[in-house]
């Protein structure tokens, strides 16, 4: 089992920054892939960005390429997903998720294996 904490959430104006932190614990850290999610309220959850285990591999939707980053810290069991010049459009609960049978960088939620409960962003115009 694996268990993932989501944090730092919150409400922020249109231009604005937040980073958002997972810790997970429960299971050997390098031997996941984690990836980040969001679900906007009457829609679809959908990606956003995942990172290899290393760290040296990562992917983005494009309606946020150049302006949120992932990253992790194998060290603190933690992934991170800083977002800037944030749009109201971002509005969603944002979710960490590990995906732990391959070394692929996946997209589809339903490719991943654990998630954290989920973290309220709110980007106001």
């Amino acid at each position: 089992q694996v268990q993932l904490v989501d944090s730092g959430g919150g409400l922020v104006q249109a231009g604005g920054s937040l980073r958002l932190s997972c810790a997970a614990s429960g299971r050997t850290f390098t031997n996941m892939n984690m990836g980040w999610f969001r679900q906007a309220p009457g829609k679809e959850r959908e990606f956003v960005a995942t990172v290899s285990r290393s760290g040296g591999r990562t992917s983005y939707a494009d309606s946020v390429k150049g302006r949120f980053t992932v990253s992790r810290d194998n060290a603190k069991n933690t992934v991170y997903l800083q977002m800037n010049s944030l749009i109201p459009e971002d509005t969603a609960v944002y979710y960490c998720a590990a995906d732990t049978s391959t070394w692929i960088l996946r997209t589809r939620p339903n490719e991943y294996d654990y998630w954290g409960q989920g973290t309220q962003v709110t980007v106001s115009s």
